[in-house]
């Protein structure tokens, strides 16, 4: 990977691991919003995966890679803070110790949900975009933002309800997180589409790259 430096990737990068800091703590109230029931964090969730769409057709798999290990690291810092600071004692005048407990001690699992849901839907989805831009020679960019999507949130949203809400939540209102979650994410990324064919088109321009991973190791655990 040559040491280009690009004037946005940074700003992405941010945003990218923002989105899925805020999503973990969001995801720990569960709402319905009209015939959908999913967790709070479905709001803000399916913006990393456009991010990453992005990241991908743009700086390429390799710099992708990196972002999506940043993002992982980030949140599993965010989970032992929370932890340790839910079990060291509490200042003997302050009473909101069961409040903190009923919201930010369930983050944990949550986040180890979202740990490894987020580990198998964002490679999946950016090796098969990386892959299908091969494939297309770079044309159709909405068939491998889609295309991986269906595929990486598919994985992600199976492994983050089972980790997640399996035995928390009734049976009944499980199916419903799981398949409203599933439905949600995916409309998201299609009705950003234009946005996506956008923002894509003019970071290729502004940065003067349009990477294609000819020859790369798609392995996850190769960071450089």
């Amino acid at each position: 990977m040559n040491k280009t430096e690009y004037r946005y990737f940074d700003v992405l990068v941010a945003l990218f691991v923002a989105v899925l800091l805020i999503s973990n703590i969001a995801s720990t109230k569960i709402l319905t919003i009209w015939k959908f029931t999913f967790d709070g964090g479905t709001l803000l969730f399916p913006l990393s995966y456009i991010f990453g769409d992005i990241l991908t057709e743009v700086y390429g798999f390799r710099r992708s890679r990196r972002v999506i290990w940043l993002g992982f690291l980030s949140a599993l810092i965010m989970s032992l803070v929370l932890f340790v600071v839910q079990i060291l004692p509490p200042a003997g005048d302050w009473t909101n110790q069961k409040a903190y407990e009923a919201v930010l001690g369930f983050v944990p699992r949550i986040v180890a949900a979202s740990l490894l849901a987020y580990f198998a839907g964002e490679f999946t989805n950016s090796m098969i975009l990386s892959r299908l831009k091969i494939l297309t020679k770079g044309r159709y960019l909405w068939t491998r933002t889609i295309g991986s999507t269906l595929i990486g949130e598919g994985f992600d949203t199976v492994i983050f309800c089972m980790v997640a809400f399996y035995g928390v939540l009734p049976a009944s209102v499980f199916m419903a997180v799981l398949i409203s979650n599933y439905i949600f994410k995916c409309a998201v990324e299609i009705i950003f589409t234009p946005l996506t064919y956008l923002i894509v088109r003019t970071l290729k321009r502004k940065e003067k790259t349009d990477v294609y991973d000819y020859g790369i190791n798609y392995n996850p655990f190769q960071v450089n």
